[in-house]
């Protein structure tokens, strides 16, 4: 049974995040369903007209012509920043009400907060059924990350919200299975019954694949990756004592970051290091090349801040990594990371940043890497918990599951 569904993200579409983690879900989803997509664009991504096309024509080609995708674009307003927010929620509901009268939505979807006071206000208007795809602890990401202080109004007002979504709700998707045992367990949720389920940040895995992967090039050298961002939620300083003392371990290691916009900055910090530049080769890539440049990886590290926020956080690249067939080096303390390597036999976690936990984990994973199963191993893992496959799936079991009811 056919239905119409409104999904709206304040991610825009033009950004990287929308494309992987927006446009490929709903491209398999509007096989079964017509979506109207609403999202906000930021001034310098519409501004980039090439890209723009680009998206409008995938959108609307004849490449996707069973794709029932109808585009609403609104502009994104930044600051100041509760009255900008409060300035796209008024435009976001209005043209959200008219969608939904207009074209007959049966199903809201809303991606992370602050499209969920529209959905909401859809609910009690109009009776839709709601979805809350959380994406994470947001409110708590706020402070975490220094953006509110602790116990201010704002942070009161978005958890009030959240309890709000989660009482509300008709189905409430979070990205890790740790979250849902904390929602389970706060007070006003306690001994009701919410509809709820676990839909990880899921991976492209035509896209990312073993097909490129080189196990050892030809010069023999261990190559170290690092990829993305260095800054925000990332440790990039204990990367880095991480690099130096596997370079102690292997002399002559080779270190690959792949990064946009952060080069002075991690030159900066190299700096200060005991890594020679000579083993450094950082570049840039863009999302059509990824897969290909990361190919020459042995295995990759990255550190993220262990706060609150972030047991309910599933990092994209995790399973980008794990579907190309590259082990990772990691800490505890985020989503369901931890459960996910060890359980699986595909990477290490470190629990510590301290020295000698340090070179632990670095004797851990060169040893790690001597198993020749290694590969088939992580890619297993994508497949088994990352498939973008599987998660649109379980999207349409959620969809056809509320238009029955």
């Amino acid at each position: 049974m056919s239905s119409n569904v409104l999904y709206i993200t304040y991610d825009g579409l033009l950004e990287p995040l929308g494309q992987s983690q927006v446009l490929r879900y709903l491209e398999k989803l509007s096989d079964s369903y017509t979506i109207y997509l609403i999202s906000f664009e930021k001034a310098k991504d519409w501004q980039n007209v090439l890209e723009r096309q680009r998206i409008q024509k995938k959108v609307h080609s004849h490449q996707i012509h069973s794709h029932q995708i109808h585009w609403i674009p609104l502009k994104y307003h930044k600051s100041p920043s509760a009255l900008a927010t409060t300035y796209d929620l008024f435009q976001g509901i209005t043209v959200a009400l008219f969608i939904a009268v207009t074209r007959r939505i049966k199903i809201v979807h809303a991606r992370s907060y602050v499209p969920s006071v529209i959905a909401l206000v859809l609910k009690k208007l109009l009776r839709t059924k709601f979805i809350f795809d959380m994406r994470g602890f947001w409110a708590d990401e706020r402070v975490d990350g220094g953006i509110w202080p602790a116990n201010s109004q704002l942070y009161h007002l978005a958890k009030w919200f959240e309890k709000q979504f989660l009482l509300n709700a008709d189905h409430t998707v979070s990205l890790t299975e740790a979250a849902i045992d904390i929602i389970q367990n706060f007070k006003y949720i306690k001994g009701r019954s919410i509809s709820i389920s676990c839909i990880r940040t899921c991976t492209d895995l035509e896209l990312f694949n073993t097909k490129e992967r080189i196990k050892n090039n030809k010069e023999g050298y261990l190559t170290i990756g690092y990829i993305g961002s260095v800054t925000g939620w990332y440790l990039f300083e204990e990367t880095i004592k991480f690099f130096e003392i596997i370079n102690i371990i292997k002399p002559h290691s080779r270190f690959y970051i792949l990064n946009k916009g952060e080069h002075d900055f991690i030159r900066q910090k190299l700096a200060f290091s005991n890594i020679n530049t000579e083993n450094l080769i950082l570049e840039e890539s863009s999302p059509q090349e990824i897969s290909r440049k990361m190919s020459v990886i042995n295995f990759c590290v990255f550190f993220i801040k262990p706060v609150f926020s972030k047991i309910a956080s599933c990092p994209t690249k995790l399973g980008e990594l794990l579907a190309s067939g590259i082990p990772c080096v990691t800490n505890d303390g985020v989503g369901d990371m931890t459960q996910i390597i060890e359980q699986e036999k595909v990477g290490v976690i470190l629990r510590s940043f301290d020295e000698s936990a340090m070179r632990k984990a670095a004797e851990e994973i060169l040893e790690l890497l001597q198993d020749e199963h290694l590969s088939q191993r992580c890619r297993a893992a994508a497949i088994k918990y990352f498939s973008l496959e599987e998660g649109v799936k379980d999207y349409q079991n959620i969809y056809q599951q509320l238009v029955n009811e």
